[in-house]
């Protein structure tokens, strides 16, 4: 930046001088959020830290092949991705969610005959 005596400057030209460095820091250093974060991939500390589970039971989990898993030799290791999806398939629908879809099916009963 060049050296320049603010006192010369008028307050809207300090405004604009200061706006036009923060968009050339912003543009130099913006993160990229359009790339996708790398799927983590680690072993039972990672699932129990995940699920909240303790480690009897996820190995309870693992052999009733009721959580996704990987295992190579004797190894078990676990995706985060997978066991957030997982997590999310458990979803309850709530009792709106629930009289929703019974006025969504009624109301479609009523149409047809």
């Amino acid at each position: 930046m060049e050296n320049l005596v603010f006192t010369q400057l008028s307050i809207p030209e300090v405004r604009q001088l200061f706006r036009q460095e923060l968009e050339a820091f912003f543009a130099e250093h913006a993160l990229n959020t359009s790339q996708p974060e790398t799927d983590q991939i680690a072993g039972i500390d990672l699932a129990q830290e995940i699920t909240g589970l303790a480690k009897p039971t996820i190995y309870g989990l693992v052999a009733q092949s009721k959580i996704p898993h990987m295992k190579r030799g004797k190894l078990l290791y676990f995706s985060k991705q997978e066991l957030m999806d997982w997590i999310k398939q458990g979803r309850r629908k709530t009792v709106a969610d629930m009289q929703a879809e019974a006025d969504s099916y009624l109301s479609g009963k009523r149409k047809r005959g």
